[in-house]
């Protein structure tokens, strides 16, 4: 049974101004939870129905500095799933890695994507092309928003979500930067190669001060008469370009 003072700071926790004070942030359901039990993360609390709790093995269990045991009801209030019937991870935040540090052959760059499902959709998509680094513009999306971490099923674990000045990162790194635009020539006869992949944000796309920071402008070509694709699904495309060979 979880004490009131408990489930009113696992339950804050849902707020940006409470998960940056605490440094801390929530993972739920069981493919969450373990898989930040067994990544590099470290897990202040694990919190979970009392069947669910049996099925970990004492390996797994010992990775949370404390277990809590609740019931699904606890679950639901205290967190943002309508049905929980498993476990809830109070996370400790990592410390960002500065973007100047990334060496990476292909970095993904998010201009101002908003929407958290489409951000966490984003990161699993990096995920399954092997994309380690994703370098956001201040105004992204939060990444520990709740429904991103759900979004991301368990990829958030295996991709940094990094936050800069987005002009300033580009203007500096040296790199080629492909950017998704309508005026660009059709990815499907581009020469791609290393570089940073920019996608822009859900309704306006790449703002106009990134523009010019564009090396090689490129576009999906469309046949029917939809005017965009959304930013996930376009994401998805241009990777799997880039990853075809």
């Amino acid at each position: 049974m979880l004490s009131k003072r408990q489930s009113k700071y696992f339950k804050s926790l849902q707020l940006k101004k409470y998960r940056q004070l605490e440094g801390k942030f929530l993972v739920e359901g069981a493919k969450g939870v373990e898989e930040v039990l067994q990544s590099r993360y470290e897990v202040e609390s694990l919190i979970g129905t009392s069947d669910y709790l049996k099925t970990l093995s004492g390996e797994m269990r010992s990775k949370a500095a404390e277990v809590l045991e609740a019931k699904e009801n606890d679950l639901i209030q205290i967190g943002t799933f309508k049905s929980n019937s498993t476990a809830l991870a109070v996370v400790k935040m990592p410390v960002s890695t500065r973007p100047e540090q990334i060496r990476d052959k292909y970095i993904l760059a998010l201009d101002s994507v908003n929407d958290p499902g489409n951000l966490g959709t984003i990161i699993r998509i990096a995920d399954w092309y092997g994309i380690q680094n994703i370098i956001c513009s201040m105004d992204t999306a939060d990444v520990y928003n709740p429904k991103v971490i759900n979004s991301t099923m368990g990829s958030f674990t295996r991709v940094n979500v990094i936050y800069t000045n987005l002009k300033d990162y580009l203007s500096r790194s040296g790199m080629r930067v492909y950017g998704a635009l309508l005026e660009g020539k059709t990815i499907y006869s581009s020469q791609l190669g290393e570089g940073i992949i920019l996608m822009g944000s859900e309704s306006h796309g790449i703002s106009d001060e990134l523009r010019p920071l564009v090396t090689d402008p490129v576009k999906i070509p469309g046949r029917g008469g939809a005017e965009s694709l959304n930013v996930a699904v376009a994401t998805a495309v241009v990777l799997d370009n880039f990853f075809r060979s």
